[in-house]
């Protein structure tokens, strides 16, 4: 299985309507089979995608076709032998407490490295 993590940044004056990100991302994600989490900080986008190779790769061409962001960055590209994320369709930190905390609940699954680019992604915004 297949683990992508990027960054990416929102152009300037695109609109970021996480809702509606996200609700696009669940059905997208469960129509392929793919888990993940996304993290945003301002303009800034933190994302990692698991699932099948195949899956994978073509949401994020998807991702990388989409106009409203620019400068993505592919941090991590590799295999899996099992989920980091769960059965998340995209699971997400809500902004109703401490960002740092939720972010580790949410990757305390997750291999060191990964959990460490998340968490010192929140860390950044609750900064």
């Amino acid at each position: 299985m297949l683990q992508l993590i990027y960054v990416s940044t929102a152009r300037t004056g695109a609109t970021i309507d996480l809702a509606r990100i996200l609700a696009s991302s669940r059905r997208n994600n469960r129509r392929d089979g793919i888990t993940g989490l996304l993290h945003h900080r301002g303009r800034r986008f933190l994302q990692a995608l698991e699932g099948e190779a195949a899956h994978v790769e073509a949401a994020y061409a998807r991702i990388a076709a989409d106009p409203r962001h620019h400068a993505m960055v592919v941090l991590s590209r590799r295999e899996v032998a099992t989920r980091e994320f769960g059965d998340w369709a995209m699971a997400a930190d809500d902004g109703t407490g401490s960002i740092v905390a939720q972010v580790a609940t949410l990757v305390e699954g997750a291999a060191p490295s990964v959990r460490g680019t998340f968490e010192g992604f929140a860390a950044m915004r609750a900064a």
